[in-house]
């Protein structure tokens, strides 16, 4: 049996809070039912949705906003303003010893199954010293939550070769070349390299991996309503569908923005996940997932023990510091 696992929710953050929330945190009870979950938000609001949903009563205790959690729970998981939760974490939990600024990462998937990317928009501006601890929190998630043996890494770049890209890129990608880590670089990919699956884990700055996360989510709404669209044209499309539709709902499944939903900040001391402002239930029940894996996986404590490993002494402060601002 799970041991038991205490998560802190926003309950006021999303679109559609706090009905969207205590939804997902029911879905969450059903394939989670070890969990424990403090909700923060108004007691007046929270308390009749509670009501609806008596199976989950149990296990959710409400806090009013004018409280706070000391220490109670294991993680926290928030659809509120990505800006605000991370700049409260970082007040709050602090970051991990000899990590510089925390990173936002996420699941991206490929034709080879799944790609984690970071940072997606925690840190706009990066230097050389950010992308190659970002390279190593990377590697650490992949093999402690995802599994991965001996997970690839990527530096995302608008080409392949050596000479391209700005001079943080280059020094970050100079420096986990010549650093002798116990890790697989993979060098240099470029954005089709993503959802093609070439590397396990995408490291890039903020300002590119935000624009790469939303230019995604475009790209998947967009034919979505093309193929809509195209299947209502005429009365012979609307019969080719009935005989596409288990392919294309195998389609929508595998690209379904919510399956992906949850957002890590890596590198803070403690469990915090992002959910989209605008997934529903079964969005915000897979953030809270990600945040539960996180903590069953012990990632905090292994990042801690990998990272002073992964970081030794061959990386030397002057290839770490190329390209500080």
């Amino acid at each position: 049996m799970s041991a038991a696992v205490t998560i802190s929710i926003d309950a006021m953050g999303g679109d559609a809070a706090p009905d969207m929330v205590v939804e997902g945190v029911r879905m969450a009870h059903e394939r989670l039912p070890h969990v424990r979950y403090l909700l923060f938000g108004d007691a007046a609001l929270l308390e009749p949705l509670l009501a609806r949903f008596p199976e989950i009563r149990g296990v959710c205790t409400i806090h009013h906003t004018d409280e706070s959690h000391k220490g109670e729970a294991a993680g926290v998981v928030s659809a509120g303003n990505t800006g605000a939760l991370m700049a409260i974490s970082k007040f709050v939990l602090r970051t991990l010893p000899g990590i510089d600024r925390p990173a936002i990462a996420g699941m991206f998937p490929t034709v080879k199954g799944e790609t984690l990317m970071l940072d997606l928009g925690a840190n706009v501006d990066c230097n050389s010293n950010n992308l190659v601890e970002f390279a190593i929190m990377g590697e650490v998630y992949a093999r402690a939550v995802l599994g991965l043996e001996k997970p690839s890494i990527g530096l995302l770049n608008v080409g392949s070769e050596d000479m391209k890209g700005n001079d943080a890129v280059k020094a970050a990608a100079a420096a986990l070349r010549d650093s002798h880590l116990p890790i697989s670089f993979h060098g240099f990919v470029e954005g089709n390299d993503i959802c093609g699956g070439t590397v396990d884990v995408v490291v890039t700055d903020g300002f590119t991996g935000n624009i790469a996360l939303k230019t995604a989510e475009g790209t998947v709404k967009l034919y979505s309503t093309f193929l809509k669209e195209g299947f209502k044209s005429s009365l012979l499309a609307k019969f080719g569908y009935l005989f596409a539709r288990h392919a294309i709902n195998k389609v929508r499944v595998r690209t379904d923005p919510r399956r992906y939903n949850g957002a890590m900040f890596l590198g803070l001391n403690g469990i915090a996940v992002k959910s989209h402002g605008g997934t529903d239930a079964f969005g915000f029940a897979n953030a809270v997932g990600v945040a539960v894996e996180l903590v069953t996986h012990g990632y905090n404590d292994r990042i801690r023990k990998e990272f002073d490993r992964l970081k030794p002494a061959e990386v030397s402060p002057s290839q770490l510091a190329a390209g500080t601002r």
